[in-house]
């Protein structure tokens, strides 16, 4: 099967945040609070699967209530932060949302990443991943994370099945 078939396929998106839906960075208040900067980009991309009824999923190791409080905004109803396992809730989430693990694209970024990537249909991660994503990578986007790889892999799936709303 050759990789423009695997897009065409998808029916959930799973994501992590820091490196993927943000740039990895992190700005650090003087209060301890953390600042993540997210592509508006990716969130119209997410908003835009989750209208055209999509699956869409952030599994993330990051405990952060403005992140969540972001991705709900956008129609995200499964977001899952401060995980210390990250399969053990994603198994957790096909098995209650009778997911197929075939027809899942996950786009990690680091090793946290990495279990879970091994068991979907679809492995993807953004240009400036960790090594060890690119051995799992079905598809290495050439946006990096928080610029616009997010927006890449959902684009390319609503293209492919005519829902993209311009051709």
């Amino acid at each position: 099967m050759n990789q423009l078939e695997k897009f065409q396929e998808i029916e959930t998106f799973i994501f992590d945040v820091d490196g993927v839906l943000t740039d990895g960075q992190v700005l650090v208040l003087e209060d301890g609070k953390l600042l993540r900067r997210m592509s508006l980009r990716d969130g119209y991309a997410i908003k835009l699967a989750v209208k055209e009824g999509y699956n869409v999923c952030v599994i993330t190791g990051s405990n952060s209530e403005g992140v969540k409080l972001r991705l709900e905004g956008l129609g995200v109803e499964h977001v899952y932060i401060g995980v210390e396992d990250k399969l053990r809730v994603f198994e957790k989430y096909i098995r209650d949302n009778d997911i197929d693990e075939g027809t899942i694209l996950y786009m990690g970024d680091d090793l946290p990443d990495y279990a879970v990537m091994r068991r979907v249909g679809f492995p993807t991660c953004p240009c400036d991943a960790a090594h060890e994503m690119f051995e799992l990578a079905k598809y290495v986007s050439p946006y990096k994370g928080g610029e616009g790889c997010v927006r890449d892999v959902i684009e390319k799936v609503l293209r492919l099945n005519g829902q993209w709303p311009v051709d």
